[in-house]
């Protein structure tokens, strides 16, 4: 061991890296990757590494072209401050009160338990709608110390500059498909993350990547890509299913992309004129469109249900779910937010307009405004379904045949409103509306979420779900029920004063999913 730990010395002084320290016994925060060394910094849950870079900045002649791997640094990099969030409005969220324009954004942060022996690894794909958000979202380290994995949250190009799509722009896609690079920004983290993760004590045989809203919409796309085969061994998928996880078609998207060109004032679609634009004259033009992956070629060949069907994501164990009240919080943004409440008698022409007048008449049969305490949380209700609840249930259909498939509906409407919404002054009833979940599993934009007794004790259940998954068997907590691999039944996560934990088989007439089932095969 002594001639080890001169040998050690020595290398160190011809590499000018200072030897690695550990303090009261506990692994060192100093790990050398491809491109380098990186220190992080312990802390009482494990050790944790901020703003690595996994890919070259997408900047200058890189805007609009796919990842390039990252280039070798000399010395050690500090590894202890988040990196730029990727270009985006300010918004809501505790911490973007300003907006970012910085491109040098491809950065991923990892949290390692203490421990030794090889871990398994979660990545975490933020949401955000694909225009907004970043890896720090979330902060996992006690999700990470008490699941025993390594976890890992990552950034990726958003808005225009993740999925701008115009034939020809991105001169390395052999296909002539553009319009992914946020998606490849992701599976170029995977791939960072199957060279790397083993030095920081992860197993790359055993990653799941999970994701909630935009993120979880990420995984399902990333589980119907066939460029994504080997960098992953299961997915969680948290209320993104919205859309049956649809990607654009391309020559929709292209002619978007035309349109954003024109509006940055690049009628001509000159690459060089996009490249001169600044990235806030991008940000300004970018609102109004719908940006997201694009499919066609080799990233996307055809829609992800299709994709599944065709034998994609074969044998990938997903476990798979949406909140109860999934559409409060947006029914509430839309109405009662602006300070102007759905009432009753504007209820029948805001259905009419969101679902045409046929199946409208139905919405407003099945949700009647005297089920509800308010219009607007009918109409929530109703988007709810509609949106999330309905296509999660689909997405378990359509995995089925595939691998196993465990569901789940968080449904504690008490749970506190996340951070975002516990701001606003309102008594607005969220229930367990979009997001909330997330507060129960990790550190919700760092913060520590007012949880009660009861409240918290699902929590401990549901990281112990979520880690049994992830080290790769069936989600379990103690003493509970097992989450079900069939996709008729659904696990409701509940407080012990709200029903408990329990298997459900009525969740599909209760989200009136057999509407909206009717509707999209229309």
């Amino acid at each position: 061991m002594r001639r080890l730990l001169v040998g050690l010395t020595a290398l160190a002084a011809v590499l000018a890296v200072p030897v690695p320290a550990q303090a009261g016994g506990r692994p060192h925060a100093l790990v050398r990757t491809d491109a380098g060394w990186v220190r992080g910094e312990t802390t009482a849950e494990g050790r944790q590494f901020l703003g690595i870079p996994y890919a070259q900045p997408p900047v200058g002649g890189l805007r609009w072209k796919n990842p390039k791997p990252v280039e070798p640094w000399k010395g050690v990099r500090t590894a202890r401050d988040f990196g730029n969030r990727c270009v985006q409005t300010a918004s809501w969220d505790p911490g973007y009160e300003q907006p970012s324009h910085t491109e040098d954004c491809l950065d991923l942060n990892v949290y390692v338990p203490e421990g030794a022996g090889r871990r398994p690894v979660m990545v975490w794909l933020h949401g955000g709608g694909l225009t907004a958000g970043a890896g720090e979202d979330i902060v996992p380290d006690t999700f990470a110390r008490q699941t025993g994995a390594v976890v890992v949250t990552v950034n990726y190009r958003l808005g225009a500059m993740g999925f701008l799509a115009t034939t020809g722009l991105d001169g390395e896609a052999r296909d002539g498909v553009s319009g992914n690079f946020g998606m490849l920004d992701q599976q170029a983290a995977l791939r960072w993350v199957r060279s790397n993760i083993g030095r920081f004590g992860g197993d790359p045989g055993r990653v799941t990547i999970a994701g909630e809203s935009a993120g979880g919409r990420s995984v399902c796309t990333q589980m119907a890509s066939p460029t994504s085969k080997g960098l992953y061994r299961a997915g969680i998928v948290e209320s993104g299913a919205y859309a049956n996880c649809a990607a654009r078609a391309h020559g929709p998207a292209v002619e978007a992309g035309a349109a954003f060109a024109k509006k940055v004032g690049c009628a001509d679609l000159s690459l060089a004129c996009l490249r001169g634009k600044s990235s806030a004259e991008i940000l300004a033009a970018q609102a109004g469109f719908d940006w997201g992956p694009v499919v066609g070629g080799d990233f996307l060949p055809v829609q992800p249900f299709e994709a599944y069907a065709k034998g994609a994501a074969s044998g990938v164990p997903v476990l798979n779910g949406a909140n109860k009240d999934e559409g409060r919080m947006f029914a509430f943004a839309q109405f009662d937010a602006g300070g102007t409440p759905l009432t009753a008698e504007r209820y029948p022409a805001v259905v009419t307009d969101a679902w045409g007048a046929e199946l409208g008449e139905r919405v407003i049969q099945r949700y009647p405004l005297a089920n509800y305490p308010s219009p607007t949380t009918a109409y929530g209700t109703a988007f709810g379904d509609y949106l999330m609840a309905c296509p999660a249930l689909r997405l378990n259909g359509a995995l089925a045949t595939r691998g196993p498939v465990y569901s789940y509906e968080f449904a504690d409407r008490t749970s506190p409103p996340f951070a975002s919404l516990r701001e606003l002054d309102t008594d607005f009833d969220f229930g367990a509306t979009h997001v909330n979940e997330v507060q129960y599993l990790f550190k919700h934009f760092g913060l520590q979420t007012p949880l009660n007794a009861e409240q918290r004790v699902l929590s401990r259940q549901m990281v112990q779900y979520w880690g049994s998954f992830i080290r790769g068997g069936v989600p379990r907590a103690d003493g509970q029920p097992a989450m079900p691999d069939r996709s008729e039944l659904v696990l409701s996560l509940r407080t012990a004063s709200g029903g408990g934990n329990s298997l459900s088989a009525t969740v599909h007439q209760e989200h009136q999913c057999d509407l909206w089932d009717a509707a999209v095969l229309r």
